[in-house]
């Protein structure tokens, strides 16, 4: 059974990182994947460098995803944005709370990423397929795990298409959160994000402060393995490819993979996958 993958990347700052992602979605895009989701900066940051991505992926032939998120947007940027997409040929977009940049104090005319759905849905009918984030280890911010799920069907009876999750290394979590949505009523595909392991000391420090645990066992074995690279990548592969055979054999609908603009590894995972 083939199932479908996504892959994410976000817009480089430098000319030289624009050519390496093209080096790397032409490599990439051997894998055919559904689409490629493009981040945003936080408050809009990266608007033109998002669009600028998103525009030569889908002149090559491809679709392509880019993130929205509600932090400092108004309805009117938003608008603005949207048509742009529209006149792009655009069909698919992934909305998100997105995170405050540290020194900004107002939130914006969203505060919710349920609010920005409903508003892409008032002003755009059906043309975009929208995707939203979903927590199976809980957002770190929410109050409790009743709330989190609650914000996260809110979403999707907003007028969300499908869901991403945030990367997890425990697929309990992920099969756990599932049955719990639907419990709620939700019904839409709920896609696992799928973060491949280049290095280890960066991802602990970054799980840490997104909320996505990382086993003792697997940092035990990573912090015993010091400095050597190749052995922290080839575990990392195995634990990995080991998380996404489970998913699949458990009913996963696909695999979205943040690539970190990088083509090896998810290409050595799916290639492993067959």
């Amino acid at each position: 059974m083939k199932h479908e993958i996504s892959i994410e990347f976000f817009p480089p700052q430098t000319p030289e990182g624009m050519e390496k992602l093209r080096a790397t979605w032409a490599r990439l895009a051997e894998l055919k994947p559904t689409f490629f989701s493009v981040t945003y900066g936080a408050g809009g940051s990266t608007r033109e460098r998002t669009f600028s991505v998103v525009k030569e992926i889908v002149a090559g032939g491809f679709a392509a995803a880019p993130h929205l998120s509600c932090i400092g947007s108004t309805r009117d940027s938003i608008r603005e944005i949207l048509n742009e997409y529209k006149a792009a040929g655009i069909r698919r977009t992934v909305a998100l709370r997105g995170d405050l940049p540290s020194g900004m104090a107002e939130a914006g005319e969203f505060r919710h990423a349920n609010e920005l759905v409903e508003f892409i849905r008032s002003e755009t009918g059906d043309w975009f397929s929208i995707e939203v984030a979903a927590y199976p280890e809980w957002h770190p911010q929410a109050r409790s795990p009743q709330d989190d799920l609650a914000a996260f069907a809110r979403k999707v009876r907003a007028g969300a298409n499908s869901a991403i999750t945030q990367y997890f290394y425990n697929a309990d979590a992920y099969f756990n959160f599932v049955d719990e949505a639907t419990a709620l009523g939700v019904n839409v595909p709920i896609v696992p994000g799928i973060m491949p392991i280049a290095g280890f000391t960066k991802l602990a420090r970054f799980s840490d402060a997104c909320g996505a645990e990382m086993p003792r066992w697997m940092r035990k074995k990573f912090e015993s393995y010091g400095d050597d690279v190749d052995s922290i990548r080839a575990f990392g592969l195995d634990i990995v490819t080991e998380l996404c055979e489970r998913l699949l054999k458990g009913g996963a609908p696909g695999l979205h993979f943040y690539s970190m603009n990088q083509a090896r590894l998810t290409t050595e995972i799916c290639r492993r996958l067959g």
